[in-house]
């Protein structure tokens, strides 16, 4: 896990409770409409034709969000690494970013595929964003960029970060605390 001496590498991925969460959910729903397509084809109740036409009507939309969450259940996948530090980055697949190049970072629902993506936005106008494919909540999402982002951040994109957290909410549900660092 470590790069040298003084840097570690933190490897962002997937919790297992989260992959089996997303399976299921993907394969679970196109189950169900098949399900519904099969016994509305067998014409053996007064609701048949209602069978038919949901799972005709969301069979689509199901088999598009399945689609879109294949990549991402790929076991082990690491979504973005980090690596913490004066000179720290944040390295994904769509490009590397210095810590100290963040203005903003931001957990964000993608509405056409309902898959969340990290949104990071530099001081040079450039926003990388990194596909979780649903597999980091909320708070996992905050305690990390508010335990290995945050310390290195400028202070404007301090100040814009804990105007979003809700520390007092992170310790109640996951007994979070920040720890104040401090940088040699």
């Amino acid at each position: 896990m470590s790069n040298s001496k003084n840097q570690h590498t933190i490897r962002v991925q997937g919790s297992n409770i989260m992959y089996i969460l997303v399976s299921l959910a993907t394969a679970g729903f196109l189950i169900a409409c098949v399900f519904l397509i099969v016994h509305g084809l067998k014409f053996d109740s007064k609701y048949s034709l209602l069978y038919l036409g949901g799972g005709i009507i969301f069979t689509p939309f199901y088999l598009y969000i399945t689609l879109w969450n294949l990549p991402g259940l790929i076991q082990g996948k690491t979504l973005l690494s980090i690596i913490p530090g004066e000179n720290g980055l944040i390295k994904s697949s769509k490009g590397t970013v210095p810590i100290k190049n963040i203005r903003n970072i931001d957990l964000v629902r993608n509405p056409l595929n309902l898959i969340n993506d990290i949104v990071i936005e530099t001081f040079n106008d450039k926003k990388i964003k990194v596909r979780t494919y649903n597999l980091i909540g909320d708070f996992r999402y905050q305690i990390i960029v508010d335990q290995y982002i945050y310390p290195y951040m400028t202070e404007n994109a301090k100040k814009v970060w804990d105007g979003k957290i809700n520390l007092e909410n992170l310790r109640q549900q996951v007994n979070y605390e920040r720890q104040e660092l401090k940088i040699e």
